[in-house]
Formats: C-alpha cells, sequence, structure tokens
C-alpha cells in the first residue's frame, strides 16, 4: 500500500506512532469528555458545555502566531511543547473542582491542540527530501489520515465501554491514561530529526515581517482555503446531520447509524492509501475536484432521500454513503498535501496554520447551518449544501492553472 521510501526517510515512522498513541488516548477519552466535569464536580451539563466552548474560543487567534513560529522556529519543537501542554492540562483534570478549575484546564488543553493542528502538518511536510517524487509525500499525508482515524476509532471503542462503569474513578483514570499518551507521543517525537531551521536571512525578503501579506495578497490560495472550507463542512456534516436526519426521517433505520459512522472510519483508516495509489494520475487539484462531485452527489442523494419508497431506502442510503467515503478518502491526505506544495517555502508554516482554519471554521458553523436550515425543511440542508460543493468545487477547477505547477512524477523507482 505504501512505498518504503515514503516511510522510512526522515522520521516518519516515529512521528507515526506518536501520532497513534496520541490519537489513542484521545479517543479514548472522547465519549467522557463532556460527561468528566459533570461526573467529578455535579456541575450542570450546559454550563461545561459552555465553559469548553468559551476556551475553545479564545483559542481561535493562535493559528496566526504558530504559523509565524512555525517558519521562525523547528515545526518539530512546536508539536512536541503542544503534546507537552495537553499532558499537563489532562494531568490536572485530577484536581477539577468548579467552574474556574475546569475553564483553566480546558483552556491549557485547547491551547495545546491549537498548537499541534497549527504546526503538525508543517513537520509533515517538512519530512520530504529535496526533489522527492510527489506521490511519496502524498502517501505520507495518507498514512498519517490513516493513523489518525484509526488509532482515535480503536481509543472511542474502548473508552465506550467505560460508560458502562461510568464511575468518578474510572473517569479519572482514563484523563490520567490520555495525559499519559501525550507524554509519551512526546518523547516520541524527539526521535523525529528536528531537520534544519532556515536562517532568517536566507529566507527571501518577503517573509521578513510580512508572511502574512504574502498570503493575503496570494489569491489563488485564499481561493482555495475558500473551497476547502466548504469541502471541510461536507467532512463534518456527516457526523452532525445524518443521525438526526434518520432518526427523523427513517425512525425504523436509526439502528443504521452507528453501523454507517464505523464504516465510514474504518475505510478512513485502511483506504487512504489505495485511494491515493489509484488517483495518482491527477494532479492534486483534480483530484479534489473529484472530491468534490463526489460529495456533491451525496448532498443531492440525500436531499432526495425521504422521497424513496421505505422498501428500498436502506440500500439507496448505504449507496449514498459510499459517494462520501469515496469523497473523504480522497480529501483527507490530498487535501493538506496540495496546501503545502501550494504555499511558498519560507512562509509554508503560516500558509499552512492558517489553511487549518477551514476544518475550525466548519465545526464551528456546522451545527448551527444544520439545525437553523432543517427547521425550514428536511431537505434544505442538503440541498444548500450541494449548491455550495458545487461552487467549491468549480473554484477548486478553476485553481489547476493558478496554483504553482506540482512538479512531474519522476519516473524512477523508490
Amino acid at each position: 500500500m505504501f512505498d518504503r521510501a515514503a516511510l522510512g526517510k526522515r522520521g516518519t515512522v516515529p512521528l507515526v506512532v506518536a501520532l497513534a498513541v496520541d490519537m489513542i488516548g484521545s479517543g479514548l477519552f472522547m465519549p467522557i469528555s463532556l460527561l468528566y466535569f459533570t461526573a467529578v464536580t455535579h456541575i450542570p451539563l450546559t454550563t461545561v458545555g459552555l465553559l469548553m466552548s468559551a476556551a475553545t474560543l479564545a483559542t481561535l487567534p493562535l493559528p496566526v502566531l504558530i504559523g509565524y513560529l512555525a517558519d521562525r522556529w523547528n515545526p518539530r519543537d512546536l508539536v512536541l511543547v503542544a503534546q507537552v501542554l495537553q499532558a499537563a492540562g489532562f494531568a490536572m483534570y485530577r484536581w477539577v473542582d468548579g467552574p474556574i478549575a475546569i475553564l483553566a484546564v480546558v483552556v491549557v488543553v485547547a491551547v495545546g491542540q491549537r498548537v499541534f493542528w497549527s504546526s503538525f502538518f508543517t513537520l509533515v511536510a517538512g519530512l520530504a527530501e529535496p526533489g522527492e517524487e510527489r506521490r511519496l509525500n502524498d502517501q505520507r499525508f495518507a498514512l498519517v489520515g490513516m493513523v489518525q482515524a484509526a488509532g482515535t476509532g480503536l481509543g472511542a471503542l474502548v473508552g465506550g465501554l467505560v460508560l458502562v462503569d461510568a464511575s468518578v474513578s474510572t473517569y479519572r483514570l482514563v484523563a490520567l491514561a490520555n495525559a499519559v499518551s501525550f507524554a509519551v507521543s512526546a518523547l516520541l517525537l524527539t526521535l523525529v530529526p528536528r531537520g534544519a531551521r532556515r536562517a532568517p536571512q536566507d529566507a527571501p525578503q518577503a517573509a521578513s515581517g510580512g508572511g502574512y501579506r504574502v498570503l493575503l495578497r496570494d489569491r489563488p490560495y485564499l481561493l482555495l482555503i475558500a473551497a476547502n472550507t466548504v469541502f471541510a463542512l461536507c467532512s463534518v456534516m456527516v457526523g452532525i446531520a445524518v443521525p438526526v436526519y434518520i432518526i427523523e426521517g427513517a425512525p425504523s433505520l436509526k439502528w443504521l447509524i452507528g453501523p454507517l459512522l464505523a464504516v465510514n472510519t474504518l475505510l478512513l483508516a485502511t483506504g487512504q492509501g489505495l485511494v491515493v495509489r489509484w488517483a495518482r494520475p491527477l494532479s492534486r487539484v483534480r483530484a479534489m475536484v473529484v472530491a468534490g462531485v463526489l460529495w456533491l452527489l451525496w448532498s443531492v442523494a440525500f436531499a432526495a432521500a425521504l422521497q424513496v419508497p421505505a422498501v428500498v431506502l436502506l440500500p439507496y442510503l448505504l449507496i449514498s454513503m459510499v459517494f462520501y467515503a469515496g469523497a473523504e478518502l480522497l480529501h483527507a491526505p490530498i487535501s493538506n498535501a496540495l496546501a503545502a506544495a501550494a504555499a511558498p517555502e519560507h512562509v509554508r508554516g503560516r500558509y499552512l496554520a492558517v489553511f487549518q482554519y477551514c476544518f475550525t471554521i466548519a465545526n464551528i458553523v456546522a451545527p448551527t447551518f444544520f439545525t437553523v436550515l432543517y427547521a425550514h425543511g428536511a431537505a434544505l440542508p442538503w440541498i444548500v449544501l450541494g449548491a455550495l460543493t458545487a461552487v467549491a468545487t468549480a473554484a477548486m477547477f478553476l485553481l489547476e492553472k493558478r496554483l504553482p505547477a506540482e512538479e512531474p512524477v519522476s519516473v524512477t523507482s523508490a
């Protein structure tokens, strides 16, 4: 599935193992992330939710700073700091006893998460050797995506069993296990070579205090960010919208929700490498266009789902989810690889940090987007999402000649 050349160069293996440990720990804690504080402090769930949202919103400006630091320093060090912050934050969960303490520890964890995702893909992109074939970097991003999905899924599966016990001591043990996973991940990251940091005097003149000005003048890249924000919205809608849509529109099939989401996670955990190899003849932009078309078909199919006769609704929904899965398998690795390839090297950290806002904005917007439109008609969210996806796909198609040309794939075997 993966070429050994994509795995063996410059610390790929320790980086991937560090990510796996991180994701397993995070997945383990995920099922009790809201319930933890209500269990140990007896504070109402609504208050806990508001405190967690406030902590997340407070960290939104951070990627701008982290992107700058990733260009000035070494992204590996930033990722390592992020893991240490998250380890410390979850270790402090043991002493939480009220709203102020909740806000404090969640802010520490949220800062760590924001630092991690604002610098991690810069680190992955930096693993590429000079002159390396495009397919190797794409496979590296695919591997990262697969490990992320598999680790989170495995951890969540085990974490779900914790809910059977649901005791305070068990919850605290899970939080401690998550802290340990971040600490182990940080230790593994020390095995990833730091690489050479670009000296400020070596960087192009535009990087000196003007990295973000370069980005703001880069209209093709800004269009890429806008189009990818729509694609990211498609990606997160499956977990938010599909359960409600099926439970209220086809309650007899509510048992299907778990298998649908589980199969989707399984495909992401196992199929990205194969899809990247299949898409090798395509440019990254065209692969994104294909993903957009598949998401458009998924949106149209779900908009019409409640008009489908009940006798064929089950296979209809399963086939519809194939469109979603295909789009996600293409988009997950290719989007980050494209964002890295299209960014000027001397300001890549800043470009990729801002690019991650696509996913942040999608996660913030998705709940309101779905609930407001759904209140005016069950099919309306899918119709509007399909229209936005069509526009984003057309914009992506237009970008092929405006983004920096991709290097031709070498014929030399790896």
